[in-house]
């Protein structure tokens, strides 16, 4: 299912996915809603908890993306400067080389500013760490 406000979901359980969300939400001029995936609504946009814990998700009325094609989409819909950025992220050589760094970061993301320990660990060990029912 699609969403008529496009909606940018990722880690609220990460420091560093926050942090970056949080950015957004200040710098970047879009119109979707920035949204944890533990306080969205998965079923209504058609995404599971196992694509949300592997990369960002963005999902609106015509487009979905996952990883660095999801923000590339977010770019896109934040106007003129930010389409440039946007534009290039989905370009052959930069959008596969995007992919790895995507990948990198998501894994090394605990390591990164703002990372915690708990950014490392697969949602189910965050759950039993942090006594949250599975």
């Amino acid at each position: 299912m699609t969403t008529a406000t496009p909606t940018f979901v990722y880690d609220g359980d990460c420091s560093f996915c926050t942090t970056c969300a949080e950015f957004i939400e200040r710098r970047i001029p879009t119109r979707a809603r920035v949204v944890p995936w533990q306080f969205a609504d998965l079923d209504r946009l058609g995404l599971s908890q196992q694509q949300c814990e592997e990369s960002v998700q963005w999902v609106s009325s015509d487009q979905r993306g996952s990883g660095p094609d999801a923000i590339a989409l977010l770019l896109n819909d934040a106007g003129r400067c930010w389409q440039v950025a946007g534009g290039l992220l989905q370009r052959g050589p930069v959008r596969l080389a995007a992919w790895p760094a995507y990948r990198w970061i998501a894994d090394h993301r605990h390591l990164l500013p703002g990372g915690t320990a708990a950014c490392s660990l697969p949602q189910a060990q965050r759950d039993a760490l942090f006594g949250k029912p599975s």
